[in-house]
């Protein structure tokens, strides 16, 4: 072989296709910034086992909570771009993106989004049998009472803290928005007529929803809930242009060769196409979402649009 031929042998056995060809070599890792047990936890798990069966190579979920998603976004932000290790990225990574003024990476710059996995509902809940049995009624009362109405979310910087203040200025309301510790402690302080009312993800308030606690007003997305149809949507009851649901997706580090994220983003949507996969997200109230690469990227870049405006907007200090 002549000093040409060997060039181009080298070559061809380096290209981004000849790497997606002979991929995965090795164990496939999903690092999720979220604590085991969890709705982020469970999706990477019931996706990931499909995908082992797709791409013939275990997938491990790697469990990394901690300061808003930033220990599990540096610790992919800095793996080999070889397509073996995965982020589970969410509304979440947009928010840290949007709030936090000196994070370790860029997360447009430093990602590059697989696929979306699936979409959830935030809900407006009140208290059942309390003065609100509409969203009507709740926004009387804040027009009537400006700066009476408390409405509780998780903690600052939340997807759901952000959303709160995004629906107060969508409604054009003065109403006080009130951050906890964690979602239990929105659930206690509604129902002991601590607040008026509360914003969160519908997940985990759907039980309380479904045992008469609390009475769910509206949904904040574009589209009524799967699992409570016969709520409105904030916008059919008069909130116009206020969208925020929540998403999650995955991604892969910068400089992931194309040929791999299109193959791990085909092997997610087949695992999104199947009854058994659907069947857990399901359960947890979560819609499956599949798409493309460009569909997670839109999704990312969209919300760090958003929920900068909204933080600024808002008057929230950026941490």
């Amino acid at each position: 072989m002549n000093r040409r031929h060997l060039i181009c042998a080298l070559g061809a056995a380096f290209s981004p296709w000849a790497r997606a060809q002979g991929f995965p070599s090795k164990p496939i890792r999903i690092v999720v910034p979220n604590a085991p047990g969890g709705a982020a936890d469970i999706t990477a798990r019931a996706v990931g086992e499909h995908m082992a069966r797709t791409l013939g190579q275990p997938v491990v979920v790697d469990n990394k909570p901690g300061a808003g998603g930033v220990v599990a976004g540096q610790a992919v932000a800095s793996a080999a771009p070889d397509g073996h290790t995965l982020l589970l990225i969410s509304s979440g990574t947009a928010v840290s993106q949007a709030l936090f003024k000196s994070l370790p990476y860029d997360a447009l710059k430093a990602f590059a989004p697989v696929a979306p996995l699936a979409t959830f509902d935030l809900v407006i809940v009140a208290r059942e049998g309390g003065p609100f049995g509409t969203l009507d009624d709740l926004l009387a009362f804040a027009k009537a009472h400006p700066g009476k109405l408390n409405l509780g979310t998780p903690s600052i910087g939340t997807t759901q803290h952000l959303a709160a203040e995004l629906f107060k200025s969508a409604a054009g309301l003065d109403l006080q928005v009130v951050p906890f510790k964690a979602t239990p402690d929105v659930v206690t302080a509604i129902r002991g007529g601590e607040l008026h009312a509360g914003l969160d993800i519908l997940s985990p308030l759907l039980a309380q929803i479904q045992g008469k606690a609390l009475r769910a007003l509206a949904v904040t997305g574009t589209k009524r809930s799967r699992v409570l149809p016969g709520v409105p949507t904030a916008q059919e009851a008069g909130v116009k242009g206020l969208d925020a649901a929540s998403w999650n997706g995955l991604a892969a580090p910068a400089g992931t060769p194309p040929a791999v994220v299109a193959r791990l983003g085909q092997a997610v949507n087949a695992a999104l196409a199947d009854a058994a996969v659907r069947q857990k997200l399901e359960a947890l109230n979560l819609d499956p979402h599949p798409g493309s690469p460009q569909d997670a990227a839109a999704l990312l870049a969209g919300d760090i649009r958003r929920w900068g405006g909204v933080i600024a907007a808002a008057g929230i200090e950026r941490q």
